[in-house]
């Protein structure tokens, strides 16, 4: 998949850059100039293979008809299944009404780039958030966007819109358009979602002529960590649902027309793991507060995140947790009694799996939060508090 976003300063927030993930992560937004050449490759090796075929079937088999055969069409009338009123229960034609009751709710996004070396146009998808015109994507689909336009399905023209707030370390970003009446998607209640739900993810994958892709599949897990090119992204949904380029800023769908979850990064695989089906989606757990913030940015207030002060590394025997490597002194950390070794268990109750956890709990604080950290210290678990200040721009 292609991607051309730069790490995002988050990755430093606690006093040393993570290193790169074991399996690497992309976000999947479609840049271009668009080609055709796959296309034309994929006719001619069809057309030589279709050939190859013809010959080997008139070689061995006799296909002419005798001069007594009847060659004239059938007006027999096609065989068709009868429908029946339990149709509603089976699992594809509840995708394909969850399907229709979204099309008016998801649409395309295009974004003219410009990051200041190189320039070139963006797609993904947005969810219709509110009437009169709000709408939600990823903050990587609008990155360095110089002009942005959505489009709804059936519509042949497309609508200016404004980037209102964006936040590239939760990856969302808040767009608004002059419009009334619009179709609001409906969110999923937080702590609902369920490993093993049935989910839909819809967008408009690899900028495709037409409506939106529609795939499908269940929640594989909860609440996952990964590091991509935007920065570290925690409490995601991961699932098994096709996911591409240009799906980013799309739903995820339970098979209640509900949205569990904004389709952001797919696992892709390297020279020492394989990647298959493995895609995942911001939660709506994430994407309360998030949104909530966007919208506070939207009116000018600035946005802050939290800071700790400390260096990490990863665990390598197996364990859970990240491992203080470094602590500044007079920082927040420094002042609680973390110490040079310790490993972070968990920061507010919540369970850290590994670095880009620990950056994702931190950044997602507030400046003068007071947050309990657990800690394993040769062998003992103990509680620290820690009261947060700002992260600067160091």
């Amino acid at each position: 998949m292609t991607s051309w976003m730069t790490p995002s300063p988050e990755d430093n927030e606690l006093g040393s850059p993570l290193p790169p993930p074991q399996a690497p992560f992309t976000q999947g937004d479609s840049r271009k100039p668009r080609r055709r050449v796959l296309g034309v490759l994929l006719t001619l090796v069809l057309g030589f293979i279709g050939g190859l075929v013809g010959n080997e079937v008139s070689n061995n088999w006799d296909l002419s008809f005798g001069s007594g055969s009847s060659v004239q069409s059938s007006n027999s009338p096609l065989v068709t299944s009868e429908v029946s009123p339990d149709d509603a229960s089976v699992g594809d034609t509840v995708i394909a009404q969850v399907a229709n009751a979204m099309s008016d709710s998801v649409v395309t996004i295009s974004s003219s780039i410009d990051d200041g070396m190189t320039t070139g146009e963006g797609t993904g998808t947005g969810v219709v958030l509110t009437a009169d015109g709000e709408i939600l994507t990823n903050a990587h689909v609008v990155a360095d966007a110089t002009e942005v336009t959505v489009r709804f399905a059936g519509e042949t023209e497309p609508r200016l819109a404004k980037v209102l707030a964006s936040d590239p370390g939760n990856d969302l970003a808040l767009l608004k358009i002059d419009a009334t009446d619009l179709k609001p998607a409906t969110f999923a209640q937080p702590g609902t979602i369920r490993i093993g739900d049935g989910v839909i993810a819809i967008g408009y994958a690899l900028d495709l002529d037409g409506g939106p892709t529609v795939t499908s599949g269940i929640v594989s897990a909860l609440k996952r960590t990964i590091i991509t090119e935007s920065g570290a992204l925690n409490g995601l949904i991961q699932t098994d649902a096709a996911i591409s380029s240009g799906n980013s800023g799309g739903p995820l769908v339970n098979f209640r027309g509900e949205v569990v979850g904004i389709n952001t990064a797919v696992a892709r695989s390297d020279a020492n793991s394989a990647a298959n089906n493995v895609g995942f989606s911001i939660a709506v757990d994430e994407i309360v507060p998030v949104l909530e913030q966007l919208r506070s940015q939207a009116g000018g207030q600035v946005r802050e995140e939290g800071f700790l002060g400390v260096g990490l590394a990863a665990r390598t025997d197996g364990g859970q947790g990240a491992i203080i490597s470094s602590v500044q002194p007079n920082s927040p950390a420094s002042l609680a009694g973390i110490r040079e070794n310790d490993i972070v268990l968990s920061v507010d109750g919540e369970p850290i799996d590994g670095q880009a956890g620990l950056v994702a709990a931190i950044r997602d604080a507030s400046p003068g939060q007071t947050v309990e950290i657990e800690l394993l210290r040769d062998g003992k678990r103990l509680t620290v508090k820690a009261k947060l200040v700002a992260r600067t721009g160091d």
